[in-house]
């Protein structure tokens, strides 16, 4: 009876308790005092960036807002997003990462945490709505033709919906947002998993509808737009110049899409599966000198987009302007 009663004991004690419930400071950096003045610098110069380029794209879409496609109006709000990021959040890290803790408390904790989500979403979903119009746009052309610009702006008010609605449930006492492991920075609660069923309930319910999902469209997208592409590479070759002109306009906003769209993936998977991990797994197996990389790398998605938009823009200008030569030296001959 004795021993029995031991291992009871025993097994309570060795129930879950998460990293920020601990006796340690949740809100001390765990990692040395020169890794975290090097993920602040890292920071530093990823906002900059970042501010800049979403900065002027916004800019510069704004001096044509009238002329905007639906997709560049979508290409606008993921802008919007990054930029929130980049200015909203941002700082947070910065100065908790130079300070070698977190020192914004509880409050600060949760109102950072809340803002990445809902940028972070929002961007996700922006991204799905590109998908789908590019894939209506390309392989189903009557609905392709259908979508205006204020169906654009409907689109924009679900998304900005969804991503408040996600990003606020933690506070309606089925989640929450917590300090990570190193201490700097702050997330989703991705430790409730461990705690309940409930728990586990809501970090299911949160990875289906704002990542699995969501990337499961963008995926299925773009898999049925190559295909329809090389499908139609030789019809489109028949057809007049202004058709071809118009072809190649919607494949260069395409390439616009699925390039920002594995930009943003290729960030936030290395993060995503950590978090599982701390969800489902064994939380306290993964160093916390590695959980700080997949972070970082996730932070740094806000500042591939203009780059991308750019660099695609920049080509798709001067094949045109190339077009245009040929052009003219076919009506001088």
């Amino acid at each position: 009876m004795n021993g029995m009663a031991s291992d009871h004991n025993t097994s309570s004690q060795e129930e879950y308790l998460p990293h920020y419930l601990q006796k340690e400071d949740p809100f001390a950096s765990k990692l040395s005092k020169e890794a975290d003045i090097i993920a602040g610098f890292y920071l530093t110069v990823i906002g900059i960036l970042s501010t800049l380029g979403n900065g002027y794209v916004i800019f510069m879409s704004s001096k044509r807002k009238k002329k905007l496609r639906p997709a560049e109006i979508m290409t606008v709000n993921l802008a919007v997003c990054d930029l929130g990021i980049s200015v909203v959040g941002k700082p947070f890290s910065i100065i908790s990462f130079f300070s070698h803790r977190w020192v914004f408390g509880w409050m600060g904790c949760r109102w950072y945490g809340w803002a990445g989500f809902f940028f972070g979403c929002g961007s996700l979903i922006t991204m799905t709505a590109v998908s789908l119009d590019r894939y209506l746009k390309i392989c189903h052309l009557s609905y392709g033709t259908w979508l205006k610009r204020h169906h654009a702006f409907i689109c924009l008010a679900v998304i900005w919906a969804y991503a408040t609605f996600w990003a606020t449930v933690p506070f309606a006492g089925v989640g929450n947002y917590a300090p990570e492991p190193f201490g700097t920075s702050c997330t989703l609660d991705w430790w409730l998993a461990q705690a309940s069923v409930a728990g586990q309930a809501f970090i299911l319910s949160i990875l289906f509808f704002c990542l699995l999902f969501p990337t499961a469209v963008i995926v299925f997208s773009y898999v049925k737009i190559i295909l329809k592409v090389k499908s139609s590479t030789k019809e489109v070759a028949h057809y007049d110049t202004r058709i071809q002109n118009s072809n190649i306009l919607e494949m260069k906003l395409t390439k616009v899409a699925m390039l920002i769209c594995a930009g943003f993936l290729i960030a936030w998977i290395p993060y995503a599966v950590v978090s599982v991990w701390s969800a489902f797994g064994q939380p306290d197996s993964v160093p916390i000198q590695f959980s700080v990389v997949p972070t970082l790398l996730a932070k740094s998605a806000a500042m591939y987009n203009p780059i991308i938009y750019q660099v695609i823009d920049c080509k798709f200008a001067c094949c045109r302007s190339g077009g245009l030569k040929r052009s003219s030296l076919k009506k001088s001959r």
